[in-house]
């Protein structure tokens, strides 16, 4: 049997978060009533006139930056014709041949989904264009709805070129597209409320092979997750369909999350079935050299660069790097504590170990953190520096957390200051040795990881309150006496 290589490119559409649609006034607003963020424009009522949305512009301008794209001087609207009851007009105000940004590359490495290593190299972007977004529609049996709030709210498409070869690069390509995004607050790109969608392109070649196989369009991926399980099934039947002696029709298939399978939905269009054409509508965009330099010159950190100031600055890992900067504002959390501690990889790992967890649990994240960073910082602080041990400090943590007490409040109402006098320890640490005979002889006959039978007795004797170190000290003193 041949030897198969996935040949995958991805279509991903972001919405832009901005005050209103693309070409109208209506609000760009996730959750309103149906079909009340709507007019005459994005109804496609005729003799309407369409108004480009300056900020959106300027937003996907912004994306093409950060992915190092090539920005066009002079940009146009095409029409793009197709009926469907979520398209109001029956066509669609798009970009065909003149997009405003050109080329690019997103980078991917570490580790997949899965688990194995990614190879350290680029994704090519072909194009990120803009267009309006459609109308939703909701299926009830046999009913379908129709709401416009939708239509109209700008929309970026960002076209790879098919550089993927496996479902984590894939998986890895829309994690770091996803990050650049948010780093650039274009948008939140919430999956579950449609900010983010994507499709995949994929065919399948024999190894050593330079001609593409026939390509298959899959949609209705709701999740990085499904992408990844929908590759992976995929690749597997056009794989079985190929051995059987088959041939891969070019179509478009849907993904079914709760199966796990792929299904026939159409027949692939191809571009001249739209019958693009100029929107008579609408100018063409003119940028200066001056305005691209201005856009340059606004531009923000790119996820790459704050994990490597990370690792830099604070003296953190990279595998913690990587974690802290999945989410921006779980970067911003974790920047806000570091900064303001002197135990910055202290503030990494208690981020990562306990408030990741606790926000899971609580259905929360980083942007309603009921814990403030300045809080953490303090509290990381006087573990540090001895106040408190690690123990002392998961009880102060939880405190925290359900009230945002500062640490020093909670640490003198609860009388939880960490005993480190050894006058004091010492007592604790004889009677655990006279109430241990055993396991005295036990130490005594060579088991020397017993002493950490005896740290137990006296952290509980002391109620965690004393010094571990200092409790392991007179120990080892006392048993090797």
């Amino acid at each position: 049997m041949p030897s198969y290589e996935a040949v995958i490119g991805l279509e991903v559409h972001v919405q832009a978060r901005t005050e209103s649609k693309m070409f109208c006034s209506c609000a760009n607003r996730f959750g309103a009533e149906p079909n009340t963020l709507v007019c005459p424009v994005c109804m496609g009522y005729p003799g309407v006139l369409p108004t480009p949305n300056r900020e959106a512009i300027r937003k996907i301008v912004t994306a093409g930056l950060m992915c190092s794209c090539d920005i066009q001087k002079k940009s146009k609207f095409d029409r793009k014709s197709y009926f469907y009851p979520d398209m109001p007009k029956n066509y669609q105000l798009t970009q065909y041949d003149m997009p405003f940004c050109l080329n690019g590359k997103v980078h991917i490495s570490g580790v997949g989904f899965s688990g194995e290593p990614l190879p350290d190299k680029d994704i090519r972007l072909t194009r990120i264009h803009m267009e309006e977004d459609v109308a939703k529609l909701t299926h009830f049996g046999t009913h379908s709805g129709v709401d416009f709030n939708r239509a109209g709210v700008p929309l970026m498409e960002i076209v790879s070129e098919p550089d993927m070869r496996s479902p984590d690069e894939a998986y890895a390509y829309l994690t770091s597209l996803k990050q650049i995004i948010q780093y650039a607050d274009i948008s939140d790109c919430d999956m579950e409320k449609g900010q983010m969608r994507c499709d995949v392109n994929i065919s399948l070649r024999e190894r050593g092979a330079e001609k593409f196989g026939t390509k298959v369009e899959l949609k209705n991926l709701n999740s990085f997750r499904a992408v990844h399980r929908a590759i992976s099934y995929e690749i597997q039947r056009q794989i079985l369909v190929l051995n059987d002696g088959g041939v891969i029709e070019q179509e478009t298939r849907g993904w079914n999350d709760d199966s796990g399978e792929s299904y026939t939905m159409r027949g692939k269009e191809n571009a001249h079935d739209y019958r693009y054409f100029p929107e008579p509508d609408l100018l063409p965009v003119i940028f200066t050299d001056e305005d691209i330099e201005n856009f340059k010159r606004n531009l923000p950190e790119l996820p790459e660069a704050r994990r490597a100031r990370f690792v830099k600055d604070f003296e953190i890992t990279p595998y913690d790097a990587q974690v802290l900067t999945q989410e921006k504002p779980c970067a911003e959390y974790f920047e806000a504590a570091a900064s303001k501690s002197k135990a910055p990889k202290l503030v990494a790992n208690w981020i990562i170990a306990e408030l990741m967890r606790e926000l899971a649990e609580s259905g929360k994240d980083f942007t309603n953190c009921p814990l403030s960073p300045e809080n953490l910082a303090e509290m990381v602080d006087l573990i540090h520096n001895g106040t408190i041990n690690g123990k002392i400090g998961k009880t102060v943590f939880a405190e925290m957390y359900a009230t945002n007490k500062k640490p020093a409040d909670i640490i003198k109402e609860k009388g939880l200051v960490q005993v480190s006098d050894e006058g004091a320890i010492l007592k604790f640490v004889e009677e655990a040795i006279a109430a241990n005979p055993t396991q005295v002889q036990q130490y005594k006959d060579g088991r020397k990881n017993v002493v950490q039978f005896f740290v137990g007795q006296v952290m509980k004797a002391s109620r965690g309150k004393a010094n571990p170190q200092t409790v392991l000290k007179l120990l080892t003193e006392k048993l090797d006496a």
